[in-house]
């Protein structure tokens, strides 16, 4: 056991977050911890890591044991480089390697108990670089930097000219590199594209130590824990197993809590007719029954009402007035920014009743082409043609639609005047806005309220075409669950960008890979996506690609060429093959120089010991020169 948190509780005034939250968490375990926002998950990671005071329970963690905790808001500042910071993690490891050298020049002509003194804290340095993994500081930095989307080129930009999300790239590039015992992770796929996503859940899956993450994104749950802990009305139940089997577990739980309920229910409504049946007949006997029967009722423990429950989340939606077959045609769509190409022959077409997801990587253009679906920008080339009939919904990440001085009441009722008070009632509460809720002002709302709130409004309108621009975002896992009802419910098209890879799964019958020369359409959800890459991708690494093929074929009477080709790549094979051989003597050489110095015959001799550091700093030199001859050969 690494963590063990029992009978957490926690409350801010007279509001009570956290009523009796208890899990464990083993060695080397990944877990995640789940609830819809304001459930209690950041502040029990943050009594989890001392930041603030539990009211009650216990947060047992070995004193030994290191907590590293990434924050949703956490980024790095100053004037340092990229490479500067996270290399900044090191500097233990760093200021070893110095000393070392120090020793290195302070042991030339020492001799006797001076020289033992300096061997013995020379051996006591490198096994510390040793045991932490020291010699493969760099090689662990160069894969972060890459892993999180960073590229060579941008090593020596400056921390205070990122924009926010990379700054917090770099902090939790920071983090995974300090390797703490327990990992706190709160949000980490915030600000990261598909790819960097996809290398940190293998990063945490393959992670040394134990990880606790919270997340809204599911499918990233899914790839990387085997425990679920959710909160709940401030309690916590844990789930053994993925997010899917979680959320099979919960559904069928909570098919069993309606039954209780009901049940429940109905036998306090039959002893309540018997009671009033009993107080009928007006006699002695029958109105002590009457209150023997009220006490029990009133000792009995009753269930309460099960929240959340899916036939209260279904919204099912019709557009009132329908599409032709053709709803959109995209023809060589191409578009620039000063001088700089975007994306160029883009073309697709959407039909009715299509369900299609737009993914690509980070500033590629998608939001761009959605501008220029819309006519809100003009492309340079090509063009793109609404059917007949087809009115469009659009919903923005900057929420435009919604008027800041309104209740979400009014905002609903002013666009749809026509809508009774129970039916503006029922479509906001199918969107997690109940009671007084729904008299809250726009302005008052968080990031993900007010994007619930522009659903909403968009999922009533009379729209048959539906343009979502990343609708998921700052979404918790209840109101995405409650989108994806309401879209495979829906009978019109819709087409839609999202870094969600659940929610794709979920909702996509069709996915469109936009890139910089064109877009690439996949028929089905997002694992059938990720299947068809992994093949086109073996079919690259086996086959020659079509292009090449052609060349092959074209080459093939340039007998004189090929032979050339073959004699060159030849040469490069055997120089590479040369050139990883001098690495591993000239490694071997070097260790022996470092067994050498270590001996007791050679380290009372000043001549040998001096010539023998001369050679292993040559050897060194040699090394790193090597090092690079094999990285330009590769």
């Amino acid at each position: 056991m690494i963590l063990s948190c029992s009978n957490i509780q926690k409350s801010f005034g007279a509001e009570e977050i956290l009523k009796n939250v208890s899990f464990m968490i083993e060695d080397k375990e990944k877990a995640a911890i789940i609830g819809v926002n304001g459930a209690g998950k950041s502040t029990l990671f943050r009594i989890i890591t001392q930041e603030i005071s539990k009211d009650a329970g216990e947060v047992i963690i070995p004193k030994d044991k290191k907590i590293g905790y990434f924050e949703q808001n956490l980024t790095v500042m100053g004037e340092n480089t990229i490479y500067g910071e996270l290399i900044s993690v090191f500097d233990d490891i760093i200021s070893a390697e110095s000393e070392m050298r120090n020793i290195e020049e302070q042991m030339s002509g020492k001799s006797g108990e001076e020289l033992e003194l300096l061997m013995s804290k020379y051996s006591s340095l490198s096994n510390y670089i040793e045991k932490n993994n020291g010699y493969e500081y760099q090689s662990r930095i160069r894969g972060v930097i890459k892993g999180l989307g960073f590229s060579p080129q941008d090593y020596d930009t400056p921390v205070n000219r990122l924009s926010g999300g990379e700054k917090t790239r770099v902090a939790l590039g920071k983090l995974l590199l300090s390797t703490p015992d327990i990992l706190l992770l709160d949000e980490p796929t915030n600000h990261l594209d598909m790819d960097s996503v996809n290398w940190l859940e293998d990063y945490i899956k393959s992670y040394p130590s134990a990880v606790i993450v919270v997340s809204h994104d599911r499918y990233f749950i899914d790839k990387t824990v085997s425990k679920i802990i959710e909160i709940e009305n401030g309690r916590s139940t844990v789930y053994n197993g993925s997010y899917t089997a979680y959320s099979e577990k919960k559904q069928t739980q909570r098919e069993i809590d309606m039954h209780r309920y009901l049940s429940e229910q109905q036998e306090i409504k039959r002893q309540e007719e018997v009671i009033k049946k009993l107080r009928s007949f007006n006699r002695e006997k029958s109105i002590k029954r009457a209150e023997s029967r009220e006490k029990a009722l009133e000792k009995m423990e009753k269930t309460e009402r099960p929240e959340n429950l899916p036939d209260k989340m279904r919204l099912i939606l019709k557009p009132k007035k329908e599409s032709g077959n053709d709803v959109l045609s995209v023809k060589n769509v191409g578009k620039s920014f000063d001088g700089t190409n975007l994306f160029r022959n883009v073309s697709f077409e959407v039909k009715k009743r299509d369900k299609i997801a737009l993914i690509g990587a980070n500033g590629i253009g998608k939001t761009t082409l959605f501008r220029i679906i819309l006519g809100k920008l003009t492309s340079e080339e090509g063009c793109t043609k609404l059917g007949a009939n087809v009115t469009i919904g659009y919903y923005d990440q900057e929420h435009q639609t919604l008027n800041d001085s309104k209740t979400i009441f009014d905002e609903i009722y002013d666009t749809y005047p026509d809508m009774t008070v129970d039916e503006i009632r029922n479509a906001l509460a199918a969107f997690v806005f109940t009671g007084d809720d729904v008299f809250k002002e726009i302005s008052s709302l968080s990031g993900g309220e007010k994007g619930r709130v522009a659903l909403a409004k968009i999922m009533l309108s009379n729209a048959n075409f539906l343009i979502l621009d990343e609708p998921t975002n700052h979404l918790d896992i209840v109101s995405k669950e409650i989108l994806e009802n309401a879209l495979r419910n829906y009978s019109g098209t819709y087409l839609y960008i999202s870094h969600d890879r659940y929610f794709i799964n979920n909702t996509a019958e069709k996915i469109l890979e936009l890139k910089n020369n064109g877009i690439k359409e996949y028929l089905g959800n997002y694992d059938y996506y990720i299947e068809q890459k992994a093949a086109e991708a073996n079919t690259q690494n086996t086959t020659l690609s079509e292009t090449e093929q052609k060349k092959e074929n074209e080459n093939k009477n340039d007998w004189q060429k090929q032979k050339q080709l073959q004699s060159e790549n030849r040469k490069k094979e055997t120089l590479l093959k040369k050139t990883e051989s001098e690495i591993e003597k000239t490694e071997s050489e070097i260790a022996e120089c470092e067994e050498m110095l270590m001996r007791e015959d050679i380290s009372t001799d000043v001549g040998k010991l001096n010539e023998i550091y001369s050679k292993k700093e040559k050897l060194e030199k040699d090394l790193e020169l090597l090092y690079e001859k094999w990285d330009s050969l590769t």
